[in-house]
């Protein structure tokens, strides 16, 4: 049953679509991937509020069913670069995964410009199995201080657009 409590008014007149992304409250309008997109946005701000200066760092391989998310990443890129966010696109989840666990070694050296980066490693099913042996020594050295790692896998269930189908639960564990 419908609820029958007036909705919210928020003036639309001047949302553009831009907003998805610099908007810090409110209303923003935005699909799945744009919201993975948001993220680090959204913890560089976190970051800022609380005094630090953080980075952020992207990778994964650029494949289905993840594929759209490297393409609004390009989108995004200036307000990406206004944060402090690297995104670089792996030749494989292997090696995106080894770079993000380097991005948690910041505190480690001397030269440091940044209090943490935090990561974004993104990959599908067949990739995450190739992947384990990068992911079991980033989830054993941990992230520092003012890191952090969010994974994301792309399950394909179905096999629509993978060489197999996979879903990624078991492989987390």
């Amino acid at each position: 049953m419908a609820s029958r409590a007036p909705l919210p008014r928020y003036p639309l007149d001047n949302y553009e679509l831009d907003d998805r992304y610099r908007r810090e409250s409110g209303r923003v309008f935005l699909t799945g991937t744009q919201a993975l997109v948001r993220i680090p946005l959204m913890q560089r701000t976190l970051d800022k509020a609380q005094g630090l200066n953080t980075a952020g760092f992207i990778s994964g391989y650029r494949g289905s069913p993840l594929g759209s998310y490297d393409m609004e990443l390009w989108r995004a890129q200036q307000h990406l670069k206004e944060n402090n966010i690297d995104f670089l696109p792996a030749v494989n989840e292997d090696l995106a995964a080894t770079a993000i666990l380097g991005t948690q070694q910041v505190e480690a050296e001397p030269g440091k410009t940044v209090d943490g980066v935090f990561g974004i490693w993104y990959g599908k099913g067949p990739g995450i199995d190739r992947s384990g042996d990068a992911l079991k020594h980033g989830n054993a050295y941990g992230s520092s201080p003012h890191g952090g790692v969010l994974v994301v896998a792309g399950d394909d269930h179905g096999c629509v657009s993978s060489s197999m189908p996979h879903q990624s639960d078991v492989a987390f564990m």
